[in-house]
């Protein structure tokens, strides 16, 4: 099962990238739980200093910008 998070405070841009991710996952047909991350302390964490940004499995893929769901497919892979 892929652990998919989104971080992000809940902005339109952040709204969007966790609607495709999870359009994305679907269209792959694989098990996957998305989590949204919206504490920034927690975001910092990451150290991810812009959002939205995309987290498979422990690890940044992107930041600052919503890919299109093909992306996706391919960053979740």
């Amino acid at each position: 099962m892929k652990k998919l998070q989104i971080l992000g405070t809940g902005c339109a841009k952040c709204k969007k990238l966790a609607a495709q991710t999870e359009e994305a996952a679907k269209q792959m047909g694989i098990e996957f739980e998305i989590e949204k991350v919206t504490d920034i302390n927690d975001i910092v964490e990451f150290g991810v200093m812009m959002t939205p940004a995309l987290v498979v499995d422990g690890e940044v893929k992107i930041v600052g910008k919503v890919p299109s769901i093909e992306e996706l497919k391919k960053l979740i892979g």
